[in-house]
């Protein structure tokens, strides 16, 4: 597997001091710079100075909360956001994913943990924009590009993410073909996401409400009990 390159700006966003320190010592070995703020104003503003490559956002924190500081980021950057959460609170998880992170990691966490999260986001955006296949799609009035992580619909930029991004790619270059949630996690997150399907859920749910509408002349359709598929001009092919 090929190795995520050196000089990686990490912005991570957490009161606790002992969670930067701890990262820090592990994003240095790996030749990333590691960039800090300790609440949420500062956060927004270092994402917006600094363009960081990837944020670490922790939800709990003084002022703006980590899931204010996601809805104001998304406004305006497709930024990959991995977002820290409390152990057993189920409803930050899924709320922070609504709002347009990436992936979640629940605390206590292992720097190990982190830093494998980390790589594996950035390799599966390095490898996506160095694929020699084509990185450009039309269908209809959609269209995506994979060295831009672009999408637009009828002409316009549409902000996404870059995770809903590569989901909307997967399914619309392979139109008529079904995935799983446990597929999708698996190729396009790049690790099986500790078994929780419904990160796949959240980013579709999102995908759907920017991009789907009746007159589209295509749509992302759901498999009952297996997962998805992109149809174009209303095919049933399940």
């Amino acid at each position: 597997m090929e190795e995520v390159r050196s000089g990686y700006k990490i912005l991570v966003a957490d009161d606790d001091p002992n969670v930067h320190q701890s990262l820090n010592v592990y994003f240095r070995r790996e030749g990333y710079h590691m960039l800090s703020a300790y609440d949420g104003d500062q956060a927004v503003q270092c994402a917006r100075m600094q363009r960081p490559d990837m944020m670490i956002l922790d939800i709990m924190m003084p002022g703006m909360d980590g899931l204010a500081v996601c809805r104001e980021i998304r406004k305006t950057s497709n930024l990959p956001i991995i977002m820290l959460t409390a152990k057993g609170d189920e409803f930050d998880k899924l709320l922070g994913l609504e709002m347009g992170a990436d992936d979640y990691i629940t605390k206590p966490f292992s720097p190990r943990e982190v830093l494998a999260r980390v790589k594996a986001v950035l390799r599966r955006m390095h490898e996506m924009r160095d694929e020699d296949k084509s990185s450009h799609l039309v269908i209809a009035n959609l269209e995506i590009d994979m060295n831009a992580f672009t999408v637009k619909l009828n002409g316009e930029l549409i902000p996404c993410t870059p995770k809903e991004t590569e989901i909307l790619w997967t399914l619309a270059s392979n139109p008529g073909m079904v995935f799983s949630r446990e597929h999708m996690l698996q190729s396009i997150w790049g690790y099986d996401f500790l078994g929780d399907t419904r990160a796949v859920d959240s980013h579709i749910k999102r995908i759907r409400a920017k991009l789907c509408s009746d007159d589209n002349g295509w749509d992302i359709k759901t498999v009952w009990g297996v997962g998805y598929r992109f149809e174009v001009n209303g095919t049933d092919q399940a």
